[in-house]
């Protein structure tokens, strides 16, 4: 009967499942990026438009800033997330070959790895020959490279991502150049665009287990400063046309 306990305890712990934060990088840095510069980029384009031309006008650049910018991050986020994809298949590469050249000195070189974290050299290399009879590349993938599936490159997923949660983000001040009086889109646009930041923040900073206010405060600042300098710009650019 305990040998039956001890047993179940060992296939609960193998089948243990916890989701970590870092689980959620792939996607969740190319949302939020999308997200502010969707919000930031199309709120600081109709500000800097409204301030010098009516509705008509403001709604068209909005849509365009929209199209384009989804574009550009899709494509943005692609090119760069697969360039890290190419390195990190080109390391997988080299590290398999250099297992295969000299299997010896990979045993030694992961070992003292573990001894570097702690181990004592006769257990370091115990686990290092253990590790190496299972699967060898895996071993030196994660403890001497770093990779990990949490963290690996997914180009297609951040590329959607992104211009996903652009889109949504900048057709929020979009909806509301839209709906509010043409005489002040320029203070409804800016003040709920602030709006929209702050949520973004929270929900950012929820989603990777971050401090809610400090991302709150970082988001919405640096999208005030950035809708500030574009409304300053209209005003100028509308004083000399």
């Amino acid at each position: 009967m305990c040998r039956q306990n001890k047993n179940w305890g060992i296939a609960m712990e193998r089948n243990h499942y916890e989701e970590h934060y870092v689980a959620r990088t792939g996607w969740l840095r190319a949302a939020v990026l999308g997200a502010n510069d969707g919000i930031v980029s199309t709120a600081s384009l109709i500000v800097g438009v409204a301030a010098a031309s009516g509705r008509a006008e403001v709604l068209i650049a909005g849509m365009a800033g929209l199209v384009a910018g989804a574009l550009s991050m899709a494509a943005g986020e692609y090119v760069s997330v697969s360039s890290q994809a190419d390195t990190e298949k080109a390391d997988t590469e080299r590290e398999r070959a250099e297992i295969e050249a000299d299997p010896e000195e990979e045993l030694r070189a992961l070992a003292g790895i573990y001894e570097d974290r702690g181990l004592a050299p006769a257990l370091a290399l115990e686990v290092a020959t253990a590790l190496h009879a299972k699967d060898p590349l895996a071993a030196h993938l994660r403890d001497e490279l770093g990779f990990s599936e949490h963290t690996e490159a997914k180009p297609l997923v951040a590329a959607g991502a992104s211009a996903a949660s652009f889109a949504i983000g900048a057709a929020l001040p979009m909806a509301t150049a839209a709906l509010v009086p043409e005489s002040a889109i320029s203070l409804w646009v800016t003040v709920l665009s602030l709006l929209f930041l702050a949520v973004l923040g929270a929900v950012g900073a929820k989603a990777g287990g971050a401090p809610i206010p400090r991302a709150v405060l970082r988001v919405t600042f640096w999208g005030a400063v950035a809708m500030a300098v574009t409304a300053l710009v209209g005003h100028l650019f509308g004083a000399v046309v």
